[in-house]
């Protein structure tokens, strides 16, 4: 759901793409039929689109908000994406003075890599790309400045946009400009990529590890006890007790670490407010009240009281 074009050559280089992206929901089979409709194109605009999702019961989420330009060194980066079932699918082409190279990845892994020195480079669907090149054509000249480029790619994208929903009206041009020669340029870009896959990787790593926590955290905290037994009294120090937990029990910190302070026959500290509490008491959660049992007065503690 993307159009990028983009110019490389002696004069620099210059990149156009449109923000739009879309997220579907719903039947495998009929997405199928949808999507070869609107790559066809069959269908012309949004409502159109958006009638037809409705029709064949895809739902569909249309934004206007995506970069998918960014300066990366003193070349420009372009990004195209596919987002599978475990990973994302991503072409990319970096643009300089006098050298890009077209990049694919799976997930933060090289699938292929491929350079040149000069062009008009075109990423999209079929369709769109067809529509960009007949513009192209019609309305590019060699001899034009950097900035007109940008000016006539901007108004090819408009035009593209208003005949398939693949494509929005918004859009982002970046330029650059730097005194590479070809040789310079690709020593450049051998550079920029690698750093620029490394942080990709260490992105990733990150947000896999986000993950993990997030899935944690959940799973301990669908474990937060609110109700039945927690330990019983072992020890009495004026107002403050000493519970040994229960073979069923854990207690963890409630610093959001969520790190375990102490487990089952491990003891911890509570504060009671009654003066007639006795070693051997059973401590319990009633009706999501931390409390003794025999009297159900409340209990107060700093943890977080978990299952196993």
């Amino acid at each position: 759901m993307s159009l990028i074009i983009a110019y490389i050559g002696k004069k620099g280089c210059v990149m156009a793409a449109d923000k739009r992206r879309i997220g579907y929901f719903g039947d495998k089979e009929n997405l199928k039929l949808l999507e070869e409709e609107l790559y066809s194109g069959s269908i012309g605009n949004d409502d159109e689109f958006l009638s037809k999702a409705s029709e064949l019961g895809i739902s569909i989420k249309i934004t206007d908000d995506a970069s998918k330009l960014k300066v990366v060194g003193n070349s420009i980066r372009g990004e195209v994406s596919t987002k599978g079932t475990f990973e994302t699918k991503r072409r990319r082409i970096y643009g300089t003075t006098n050298g890009y190279q077209i990049i694919e990845l799976l997930g933060s892994e090289v699938k292929s890599r491929k350079a040149g020195e000069s062009g008009v480079i075109i990423f999209g669907n079929n369709y769109a790309k067809q529509l960009a090149e007949t513009l192209i054509s019609r309305k590019w000249k060699a001899s034009f400045s950097l900035r007109y480029m940008g000016d006539v790619f901007e108004s090819i994208l408009k035009e593209v946009s208003s005949k398939t929903p693949t494509v929005g009206d918004n859009c982002d041009v970046l330029m650059q400009q730097p005194k590479f020669t070809a040789s310079d340029a690709q020593k450049h870009l051998n550079i920029t990529i690698d750093n620029d896959i490394k942080v990709l990787t260490k992105f990733r790593q990150e947000l896999t590890e986000q993950l993990v926590q997030q899935s944690i955290e959940i799973d301990l905290a669908n474990k937060i006890l609110d109700e039945g037994k927690i330990g019983r009294v072992v020890s009495v120090d004026g107002n403050m007790l000493q519970i040994q937990l229960n073979d069923k029990t854990q207690a963890l910190k409630a610093d959001g670490s969520w790190k375990q302070l102490a487990g089952p026959g491990q003891n911890v500290l509570m504060i009671t407010e009654k003066d007639d509490v006795e070693i051997g008491d059973e401590v319990v959660i009633e009706d999501e009240n931390l409390c003794l049992k025999k009297d159900k007065s409340s209990l107060k503690c700093d943890i977080i009281l978990c299952s196993l």
